[in-house]
């Protein structure tokens, strides 16, 4: 009897995943291929590294943050989303901008970006600059008598942080005029004045 017990949990055991303890979000996660896998998203991911999470149709996909938790979770990995992100954004390698402080805000919420990312000057390369790409999936923030509301739409064209942006919402086919201020974020209405760092640095 004993050794049918533990044969069970010897079992149970070999069949469940491999805890790899806590994993770390990159700063600025780019896949190679279009598929997104765990190696991609998380420092540490170890074993787990090449489970796939998702297929990169565009320039970018967006993940919920939770769902993230969940995928890592059922291949015993731990991101306890420390910085409390509610979107996470995947670029492809060939148009992902060089780690800097935009690369920060590709990962956070506009509640939670850090430092805003400096304006572009003249001098700079316009492509190097881009923190958004057409058709890009973008979350547009925007304030209407105190309440911020967000949306999620297409990017009409390419813009720098600072920029102005026209993003196309999906759901009412309408166009909102907005200013790009990261990877994958925008912010319209009151937000989209000329105080975008004030709103970014929030």
């Amino acid at each position: 009897m004993r050794s049918l017990i533990l044969a069970v949990v010897a079992a149970l055991v070999v069949a469940s995943p491999a805890l790899a303890g806590p994993v770390t979000l990159k700063a600025n996660p780019v896949d190679d291929d279009g598929r997104v896998t765990l190696g991609d998203l998380f420092d540490g991911a170890g074993a787990a590294a090449n489970v796939v999470v998702g297929h990169r149709a565009g320039p970018s996909i967006v993940f919920e943050a939770a769902q993230l938790q969940s995928m890592a979770r059922q291949s015993g990995l731990h991101w306890a989303n420390p910085a409390g992100l509610r979107r996470v954004v995947v670029r492809s390698a060939a148009t992902a901008p060089a780690p800097s402080a935009a690369a920060d805000s590709a990962l956070a919420d506009p509640s939670a970006v850090g430092p805003a990312p400096a304006r572009p000057t003249p001098a700079r390369n316009a492509y190097a600059d881009r923190v958004i790409s057409r058709n890009d999936m973008v979350e547009v923030a925007y304030e209407v008598g105190g309440v911020r509301l967000t949306i999620t739409g297409r990017a009409e064209g390419n813009a720098a942080a600072g920029q102005r942006l026209a993003v196309r919402n999906l759901q009412s086919g309408r166009t909102i005029d907005s200013v790009a201020i990261g990877p994958g974020q925008a912010a319209a209405g009151s937000a989209a004045r000329p105080s975008t760092h004030q709103f970014a640095a929030r």
